[in-house]
C-alpha cells in the first residue's frame, strides 16, 4: 500500500468514516504546527440535529500510555450516549510520532504513545507539547473545519495518563473547560514512577516545574471550584498502589473544599472493560454542564 502523503499545513485529511448510532465516526489527518508532525485524531459526530444552525458541544478525550487516537473510539461504546446527549466526541493520538528521535521508542511509558500533556522544555524533547496542542491547536482545527462544533462549550477526560492530562489541563483552563472526569488517573505524577520518568526527561530537575503538571499540587490552587469533579477507580487495578495513588488527590481536594466524587468500583481493572462500563455515566456528567443542545 502507498504511503499517505503529508498533509499541507492547514489541511484535514479524512482517513475513514463509519456510520454510528445515526452519526459518523472520521479519522481525521493533518499537520500540526505545535507539534512538527503528521498528527491523527478521532472524532465521533451525533447524528445532525432538526436545524443545523444548532452548535454541538464538544467532549475531549485523552488516552492512555501506548494508546494511539482509536483506542477508545473503538473499544469505549461511548458513540451510544454521546448520540443521546448530541454531543461531539474528540480523541487526538497521545504524542508526536514520525521524528525518529534518539531514544523516542526504548519504552512504553517514554516517549511515542506516551506525551503526559505536558510542554517539554528538555531541547531533545522539544516537539513533545501535547499541552498546547490539546488546548490551543486543536480546538481551532475543529473549529475551522466542523461548522457544527462549538469548542467554546467544551468538557474534557480521560484515563490513566490521559486522565492526568485531563485533570491538569482543566485545573490550567477552568475558562476553556465546563467538567471534568476521569478513568484511572495518574493523580499524583510527581510522587509515581511514572511520573518521574516523564517529567526528569521532559522537563529536567527542577521539582517546582514537576508540580505545574500535577494534579494533586495545582488542586492546592484552585480552592474555587464548584464544579464536581469525577474520579472511576477500579480497586483490582494493579497500578493503582504504585502508580495511581487517588488518595493523594483526594486529600488534596478536600483541603481545599474542591467537590470530588471519586467512586471506587469494587473488582475492576484497569482496561477498556472498566471504561465501557461506566462512560455512560461520565458523558451524563459532562452533559449536565455543557450547554444543552
Amino acid at each position: 500500500m502507498a504511503a499517505i502523503p503529508t498533509p499541507r499545513p492547514g489541511e484535514l485529511e479524512l482517513l475513514s468514516k463509519n456510520k454510528m448510532f445515526g452519526g459518523e465516526n472520521l479519522r481525521l489527518r493533518h499537520q500540526s504546527t505545535t507539534l512538527g508532525c503528521p498528527m491523527t485524531l478521532s472524532i465521533y459526530l451525533p447524528p445532525s440535529t432538526p436545524s443545523s444552525k444548532i452548535p454541538v458541544s464538544v467532549l475531549y478525550w485523552l488516552s492512555g500510555l501506548t494508546c494511539t487516537d482509536e483506542n477508545f473510539i473503538i473499544k469505549s461504546g461511548a458513540q451510544r450516549a454521546a448520540a443521546a446527549h448530541c454531543i461531539a466526541l474528540v480523541a487526538p493520538d497521545t504524542s508526536p510520532r514520525g521524528l525518529n528521535i534518539e531514544g523516542e521508542s526504548d519504552s512504553y511509558d517514554f516517549g511515542v504513545g506516551a506525551g503526559f500533556y505536558l510542554n517539554a522544555t528538555n531541547e531533545k524533547w522539544k516537539n513533545w507539547r501535547m499541552y498546547d496542542y490539546v488546548v490551543k491547536e486543536l480546538p481551532k482545527v475543529l473549529s475551522n473545519y466542523f461548522a457544527r462544533l462549538d469548542t467554546s462549550q467544551a468538557s474534557i477526560f480521560g484515563h490513566s495518563m490521559g486522565g492526568h492530562g485531563a485533570l491538569t489541563i482543566y485545573l490550567k483552563n477552568t475558562d476553556k473547560y465546563k467538567s471534568v472526569s476521569a478513568f484511572a488517573p495518574i493523580v499524583n505524577p510527581i510522587n509515581c514512577p511514572w511520573g518521574q520518568k516523564a517529567f526528569s526527561n521532559y522537563l529536567g530537575p527542577t521539582k517546582s516545574d514537576w508540580e505545574e503538571y500535577d494534579a494533586t499540587c495545582l488542586i492546592k490552587k484552585n480552592n474555587n471550584i464548584s464544579t464536581p469533579i469525577l474520579i472511576d477507580q477500579g480497586d483490582d487495578d494493579k497500578f493503582l498502589a504504585e502508580q495511581l495513588l487517588p488518595g493523594n488527590f483526594e486529600e488534596a481536594c478536600k483541603a481545599v473544599g474542591v467537590p470530588l466524587n471519586l467512586r471506587m468500583q469494587p473488582g475492576y481493572d484497569h482496561s477498556y472493560f472498566f471504561i465501557a462500563t461506566f462512560i455512560d455515566d461520565h458523558i451524563a456528567h459532562h452533559a449536565k454542564f455543557l450547554k444543552s443542545t
